[in-house]
């Protein structure tokens, strides 16, 4: 069997994989990343690149009518092809990995093909379908992502059960689909279908739809999303999905208890995501896992010294930044044991630093401590609002709903977290991130200048609006 060998090995060409690679070779170590399928992982190829790219053709398209309408043009949309958007987003998705694989070969990180199993401590054995090969790395770092997560009673089949792999690999537009599941992943979708025309109905198990972020943004979306037509459920448990009559219908008791069957051409099943850490030699190897997910410690390093196990597979949020974030941390670890470079400024990740986004419309972001987790914590918070509408480019642009919501410590002024829902939120969440990183204070924040007008006039008058001077509300 060929034998080939450098300082790290990395099973899995994601976000996190690929750039640990890269940051590893920048480093001066001889890297090398295993992929059985494309370069870029799920996010790029299956997950948050195809379907922002279809965000976006459902928001020029619902918005776009919208407008003409507006000013009296007539609009006739009976020559639309819904598989002309989807192959807009393969496309993007296509562009993107090859973009990965030239990333790779320009910073001389080999790039291999095939499917890879531990076979101990510091080797991967490496099938490509006929021949194999080990690669023998000093240290080997696991990135092997993860898939969607299934239930009882809810078989996907990949045609009238879907999971987002299914429904972004479609060419065809539903008529009708049932959505289970209001976190990011189900809102998106719900967005663009509906966007695009389908008859959309959300079921959530929780009090809230997008259960993780917080509950005033939650509520701007969810009546959003109703003004558009879409019905949503929540508190409500789904029991099943069957096959009727050519229709996929899923039973669900309500809220108030009362049970109700939703019937539609498809069905979504957005639960949340399974680790791939099965058969790729764990077991043997004394990998500590909790419920399939491997455990860590600092720089992201398994129970089995010389293993670092980054992104979805771990207990981490399961994010494409936070995975890319954990990869460099990781890497510049190993190259400070092989080569003496300098140690990775973090350990571990911060938890309150990492910003969550939504891409739907309107766009959800936040970070840090939210208003329910801190009162659970019983930490001491003031809040500060301001609302969309008192942005000037956003009622010029005609998307005035929507807030910025900050938290902050009465005493210090300290920026403890933050929640922005309305147009170009995943973007403006981070001068928030960043002013908090940096340990700026509300003041400071609210005195720095602000073009005008911009939607990030918002973070400055929601910072004036914390010190009790808000000019425009």
């Amino acid at each position: 069997m060929k034998e080939r060998f450098f300082d790290v090995v990395i099973l899995g060409a994601g976000p996190g994989g690929y750039v640990a690679g890269i940051r590893a070779a920048q480093l001066g170590l001889s890297a090398a990343v295993v992929e059985k399928d494309s370069p870029g992982g799920v996010c790029l190829n299956i997950g948050c690149i195809p379907s922002k790219s279809l965000i976006h053709q459902a928001s020029l398209y619902y918005e776009g009518k919208a407008l003409l309408a507006r000013v009296g043009a007539k609009v006739d949309v009976s020559g639309f092809e819904y598989s002309k958007v989807w192959q807009s987003s393969r496309l993007a998705a296509d562009r993107l990995s090859k973009g990965v694989q030239f990333l790779l070969k320009k910073n001389k990180v080999e790039l291999v093909k095939g499917f890879g199993v531990l076979s101990d401590s510091n080797s991967i054995i490496v099938d490509n379908g006929g021949e194999k090969e080990i690669l023998h790395g000093k240290a080997l770092i696991l990135a092997t992502g993860s898939r969607p997560r299934s239930l009882p009673g809810f078989q996907i089949d990949e045609k009238m059960v879907l999971s987002s792999t299914g429904l972004l690999m479609s060419e065809s537009l539903p008529s009708s689909i049932t959505i289970l599941g209001a976190g990011a992943i189900g809102m998106e979708f719900a967005y663009v279908l509906r966007a695009f025309g389908a008859d959309v109905t959300v079921v959530e198990l929780l009090d809230q739809v997008l259960p993780l972020e917080d509950a005033e943004s939650a509520k701007i979306v969810e009546k959003a999303f109703l003004s558009r037509g879409v019905k949503i459920h929540t508190s409500a448990k789904a029991e099943k999905v069957s096959a009727v009559g050519g229709k996929a219908e899923m039973s669900v008791m309500l809220k108030d208890r009362s049970a109700a069957v939703f019937s539609a051409e498809k069905a979504l099943v957005s639960v949340g995501r399974a680790p791939n850490t099965e058969n790729i030699g764990l077991e043997s190897l004394g990998v500590r896992m909790t419920r399939g997910y491997i455990e860590t410690g600092d720089f992201y390093e398994t129970s089995a010294a010389g293993i670092y196990a980054i992104g979805d597979i771990t207990t981490q949020p399961q994010l494409a930044h936070v995975a890319s974030k954990a990869g460099e941390i990781a890497a510049e670890h190993i190259a400070h044991l092989l080569k003496g470079s300098p140690e990775s400024r973090e350990r571990r990740i911060n938890p309150y630093t990492i910003p969550s986004a939504v891409y739907c419309e309107p766009e959800v972001a936040s970070f840090g401590l939210s208003e329910k987790k801190a009162k659970d914590m019983g930490i001491r918070i003031e809040i500060a609002r301001f609302p969309y509408r008192g942005i000037g480019k956003a009622v010029a642009t005609e998307v005035p709903e929507g807030q910025v919501k900050l938290l902050f410590a009465p005493d210090t002024w300290a920026i403890l977290g933050a929640s922005i829902v309305g147009a170009g939120a995943t973007d403006t969440i981070h001068e928030l991130l960043l002013a908090s990183s940096a340990e700026l204070t509300l003041e400071e924040v609210a005195e720095m200048i602000h073009a005008h007008p911009t939607l990030s006039e918002g973070i400055m008058e929601v910072a004036k609006a914390g010190l009790g001077r808000a000019i425009h509300i």
